[in-house]
């Protein structure tokens, strides 16, 4: 639990009401965006205020009239996900900027150029987006804002996203080095052991991990792998 002195307010008003609770920013911003969390330690206190400032707290005849419930973890819960979380100007600049890179990574991750089938490089995309004025919502998840990205992105630079299905079969003496990056680059759809020793895996992953795949296998096994594009999606 955040101690009073570090929470900040969220607050909703509603009927005419209002109702505010101290939390943890972290923790609520993440409630907000629908991620589980404990209530207990998302609230600095296990109260519902009318004017958290002041210590005026809520009617509970009007939370159960309301919220149909006057449980404060409940009512807390509700407060986030309707009402607004106030931060300091500060925290919601650093959060944006986390945001951002993260989506600036994911589109690079997923996303390709039609033509060439290659990733643009982050920079690219982050100068496409500061072009296409995208505004980055910090309280929104990324997933949420990538679809708003990718059609602000279209105009200024070409850009879809790909699914690749890759076969690679690695030499019996790197199989089993060769489980992490398998594993840290996609999905196995496939993997048989062959009476060599050696590895036949097909591997699902965003296209705009190829490149970067190709590296990492082709540096463990100093280039005695064989790996080939069986689909694209």
């Amino acid at each position: 639990m955040v101690s009073v002195d570090k929470a900040v307010i969220a607050k909703l008003k509603t009927h005419n009401q209002n109702f505010e609770i101290l939390v943890d920013c972290n923790l609520a911003i993440g409630v907000k965006e629908g991620k589980s969390a404990n209530m207990k330690e998302v609230l600095a206190a296990i109260k519902i205020f009318s004017d958290a400032k002041k210590g005026l707290e809520a009617s509970e005849s009007a939370m159960k009239q309301i919220f149909e419930t006057a449980d404060p973890e409940e009512v807390g819960k509700i407060i986030i996900q309707r009402g607004e979380i106030q931060l300091t100007s500060e925290y919601r600049t650093n959060l944006r900027e986390q945001k951002r890179k993260q989506i600036i990574n994911m589109l690079h991750i997923n996303g390709v150029d039609p033509k060439t089938h290659l990733p643009h490089p982050p920079q690219r995309i982050q100068n496409a987006l500061e072009e296409a004025k995208f505004h980055v919502d910090e309280f929104k998840s990324v997933q949420e804002q990538i679809q708003e990205a990718l059609k602000k992105l279209r105009p200024i630079l070409p850009i879809k996203f790909e699914i690749k299905e890759i076969a690679v079969k690695i030499p019996a003496e790197f199989a089993a080095k060769s489980y992490q990056i398998l594993s840290a680059f996609g999905t196995k759809l496939r993997e048989e052991w062959q009476n060599d020793g050696s590895l036949s895996v097909v591997l699902e992953m965003p296209g705009g991990l190829e490149s970067d795949f190709y590296d990492k296998i082709n540096s463990l096994t100093h280039g005695n792998v064989e790996a080939k594009v069986l689909k694209t999606k």
